[in-house]
């Protein structure tokens, strides 16, 4: 599809508050790799801490995986720009996607191979998003980075996926745990690619083996110790947002009924009450503050999925809704008792934020919902 083919509407509110969202996240996180020029890479806190190198250099603390969803976003970001006629934004988001991809790339030791396959899932995912922005912008440039990321981080997955424990992806080198934060992406990847058999595996073993029948949820993973399983039994909302991602994608009779089901079971015990309203839970900061962002990013996919079961899309769909006017108005869902998940939009004049330093997860995860928000029908 080219950008001519893709239909335009005007912007509405809620395309506005999503592009408020990148406008703060921008401001507050965004910039180069240190000093290194024609990079673009996202600080993990902001204010930068005096002194640090941290945060930008390149040494210190590394989130390979955030950096694949301020991809994500990014791309986000560049198709609402199609969806409201703007031509040329997606272009300028697609060409801050491609300096995003190599700054990654350049960060990470001149590689796209990280010790952690779910890492390299997220990556998969967002560079594949990126890859067909650009085609339907009809944009060629930097095809060739994007076909070596496809290619490096897709052997990758694919060989982390073995007959150990019955299937299911290794999470690290280490191989000694499989698990659905890097199963469930790589099935998703692998759907997307067009691979539904290999993909369908991996979703069976998942619910063979991980898919708990109390919750209608999926469980963390299995552990390798000295030679026994150890059931690891968290549930994380991330993982229930890949799997219903990777199903919607398949498409099948079996596959959509596991998705209706798993709609179900996360109204059912992943939300809570803000302000008289069901939303879905937030986790804080660190790795948790991206959690609820990737399920509500695959509730919008559901939401939009014709095949579908129409309570399912319906729920998915208010699901979706209510947790981003939460957010938005900065009531986001409390993870701890009397915790409460800040969200910065609008940032103040001149590109400060209020109160104390903010990680970028939480924010980053806001404006994933708030575009998500702005897809529903």
């Amino acid at each position: 599809m080219s950008a001519g083919d893709v239909p335009t509407r005007p912007p509405t509110a809620l395309d506005e508050r999503a592009a408020e969202a990148e406008r703060s996240v921008t401001a507050l996180f965004a910039g180069p790799l240190g000093r290194v020029p024609l990079t673009h890479l996202a600080r993990i806190v902001h204010p930068v801490p005096p002194g640090s190198r941290a945060f930008g250099g390149l040494r210190g603390t590394w989130h390979y995986w955030w950096q694949a969803h301020y991809l994500d976003a990014l791309v986000d970001a560049g198709v609402r720009a199609l969806r409201t006629g703007d031509r040329t934004g997606a272009e300028e988001h697609a060409a801050r996607g491609d300096r995003l991809l190599k700054t990654i790339r350049l960060r990470n030791r001149v590689r796209w191979v990280n010790d952690f396959y779910d890492d390299m899932a997220w990556l998969a995912l967002a560079s594949g998003r990126l890859q067909t922005l650009h085609d339907e912008i009809g944009r060629t440039a930097r095809g060739r980075r994007l076909r070596s990321a496809s290619r490096h981080l897709t052997g990758q997955l694919r060989a982390a996926h073995t007959d150990d424990l019955g299937g299911g992806l290794f999470w690290s080198r280490d191989r000694d745990f499989k698990n659905s934060p890097a199963t469930g992406p790589a099935a998703l990847h692998l759907a997307r690619l067009g691979d539904t058999d290999e993909a369908r595996r991996l979703v069976d073993w998942l619910y063979a083996r991980l898919w708990s029948p109390e919750s209608g949820l999926v469980l963390d993973g299995i552990r390798l110790r000295g030679g026994e399983e150890v059931l690891v039994p968290d549930v994380w909302s991330y993982n229930q947002g890949t799997v219903l991602g990777a199903l919607v994608t398949l498409g099948d009779e079996e596959s959509l009924m596991r998705a209706a089901a798993l709609v179900a079971a996360v109204d059912a015990r992943l939300t809570t009450e803000v302000d008289g309203g069901r939303v879905l839970r937030t986790h804080g900061g660190g790795d948790g503050g991206l959690f609820t962002g990737i399920l509500v990013r695959y509730l919008a996919l559901a939401a939009t999925e014709p095949g579908l079961d129409a309570v399912a899309r319906e729920t998915a769909r208010g699901l979706v809704a209510a947790t981003a006017e939460a957010l938005w108005r900065g009531r986001a869902s409390l993870a701890v008792p009397g915790r409460r998940d800040p969200t910065v939009f609008p940032v103040e004049p001149g590109g400060r934020a209020p109160g104390p330093p903010l990680e970028l997860s939480p924010q980053l995860q806001a404006w994933t919902v708030l575009e998500a928000a702005a897809t529903l029908p």
